[in-house]
């Protein structure tokens, strides 16, 4: 046997595992089996032969994949997204074993989640639940996890936490700390004013969600956003409104409420963890604007 064909081999030993991976991360067992035939070609074209945890590298690997993959799918939507499914994908249900079924179907039946657990995944930022699914499923250590996702292991560490928090349909933690979530908002107000897309990039965390409601007849922007760079985009066409707005507290969150001609316009409720914006909630229903419990903040 030659290296390429012990290389083979040595992959096919981990291919199962690797598609469960992949599965898990995708949710569709068509991707699945491109991220891990991609997995095998970044390996037969690696010049380290030597790998010792090839297992290990190789569940990395996958995870860059799919990574890529499921940002490249939020990427391409174009509709407004229905609450539960952010990019608009269904997952791929596993059926139970079937006549004449290979040993590798039969393995990912006795390995896969429910279709029910892969809903709420769907509802993740992708480094969300790369760091949900290699650490909380696959033991991967978080300082592996960062590398992928480009953060410290203490970042991949609170990824992981928050879409841990998710997937229990508890909701997160905001900063107990007023004076430091309004300086958080108050950076996002300046940034939005002065049209700065970078600064408001900085104060968004990478998988900010925005949420809207603008009623029945609302128009106009997708009703759920993620990711900081498209938030930025949104908060840049809220940069008039954010000239004449007041810090608020709603359900002791803090808000922003924008006025148009002396009347209330929207208001947008902050979540802020570590620092950052994880989700922003814009009401401009008019039928729910004056039902608000709205506790105006002095400066």
């Amino acid at each position: 046997m030659d290296e390429n064909e012990f290389l083979a081999a040595r992959f096919e030993e981990n291919r199962t595992h690797l598609k469960v991976v992949a599965y898990r991360m995708l949710g569709s067992l068509s991707e699945a089996e491109d991220a891990v035939q991609e997995a095998w070609i970044r390996l037969s074209r690696s010049d380290d032969r030597q790998i010792d945890n090839l297992g290990g590298w190789l569940t990395t690997v996958v995870g860059r994949v799919c990574l890529d993959m499921l940002r490249s799918r939020r990427s391409r939507r174009e509709e407004p997204l229905e609450a539960g499914t952010p990019d608009g994908h269904t997952p791929d249900p596993v059926l139970g074993p079937q006549p004449g079924s290979d040993p590798e179907q039969q393995a990912l039946i006795a390995d896969s989640v429910g279709l029910a657990l892969l809903v709420v995944l769907e509802t993740l930022g992708p480094a969300e639940r790369l760091a949900f699914v290699l650490h909380d499923m696959f033991a991967v250590p978080f300082d592996e996890i960062g590398r992928i996702v480009d953060r410290t292991p203490a970042g991949a560490r609170q990824l992981a936490s928050r879409a841990r928090r998710r997937v229990q349909g508890v909701n997160p933690a905001p900063d107990p700390d007023l004076s430091r979530r309004r300086e958080v908002v108050e950076a996002f107000l300046a940034a939005a004013r002065g049209g700065d897309f970078d600064a408001l990039v900085a104060v968004l965390d990478p998988d900010v969600v925005a949420r809207s409601d603008s009623g029945a007849g609302g128009v106009g922007a997708p009703s759920l956003v993620r990711g900081a760079a498209w938030v930025a985009r949104q908060a840049m066409m809220f940069a008039p409104f954010a000239r004449s707005s007041q810090m608020a507290l709603v359900d002791g969150a803090l808000a922003v409420i924008s006025t148009r001609e002396g009347q209330r316009f929207s208001v947008m409720r902050f979540t802020i963890e570590w620092g950052r914006v994880t989700e922003l909630y814009v009401i401009n229903d008019p039928a729910r604007l004056p039902e608000l419990d709205l506790t105006v903040l002095n400066d």
